[in-house]
């Protein structure tokens, strides 16, 4: 009988993903240089050279180790080895995606969507739109309602398009946001990069009931960019 050849998906599945990789080869380091608990690794730039690895791709394995025990990032201070580090491998197979990796599949999708939604968006879905950014202003203190709210504005330009596939596609990216991503955010969530943020929605929101689809395409690939590079390079 002949043997059913392997897909790209099933080889793949199996593949670490790079956080892991890179979080194996830190804590690799804090062995070979003997960096005791409660002492302070070297700073991203030199972590980023020594490893070779681009800060992004780092800062996703920092944030991996801190949620597995292994780290501790001090704000204003640096990174240090926890006094007791446990690391556990179930911590970091849990945490899914890596951020960046998320918002690189947002930003080739939602660009689109978005200008799709400039397109053929109705005047109710073009308020429904409004009412999401509406909501999030008026919870901007409030993390869990803001957070609702944020996904409710990304979700309705999706419904926009009429297309239930990306709305599908939309929620499943959503749900890739795990416990690395609220870390990141955690981490390097300002008051100036929320502000940003509802700029950045008022103005996707204005090209879209501009029925203006470049505008909008570009409205949220730049909001989108902006994330990126806030939480690879704060």
């Amino acid at each position: 009988m002949q043997k059913k050849p392997s897909s790209v998906a099933d080889s793949s599945a199996h593949e670490p993903r790079l956080y892991r990789v890179v979080a194996n080869r830190i804590q690799d380091l804090i062995r070979d240089e003997h960096i005791a608990g409660g002492e302070r690794l070297p700073s991203e730039r030199d972590l980023s050279t020594k490893l070779n690895v681009s800060r992004a791709s780092l800062r996703e394995a920092l944030i991996a180790l801190e949620l597995s025990g292994v780290i501790e990032v001090r704000g204003g201070s640096g990174v240090y080895v926890c006094e007791a580090a446990q690391p556990s491998a179930a911590d970091l197979a849990e945490a899914g995606p890596g951020p960046f990796e998320v918002l690189s599949a947002r930003r080739l999708i939602e660009s689109e969507i978005a200008a799709i939604a400039a397109r053929v968006a109705t005047d109710s879905a073009i308020d429904a739109i409004l009412h999401a950014v509406e909501e999030m202003e008026k919870n901007h203190d409030n993390y869990a309602s803001n957070e609702q709210a944020d996904r409710n504005f990304h979700l309705s330009i999706a419904r926009a398009t009429g297309n239930s596939a990306l709305v599908g596609s939309l929620n499943y990216l959503w749900d890739q946001r795990g416990r690395l991503w609220h870390k990141l955010k955690e981490h390097f969530q300002t008051e100036e990069l929320r502000q940003e943020t509802l700029k950045d929605h008022r103005r996707i929101l204005e090209a879209i009931a501009a029925h203006d689809p470049a505008a909008a395409r570009k409205a949220m690939r730049s909001h989108l960019e902006r994330v990126t590079r806030t939480f690879s390079r704060g």
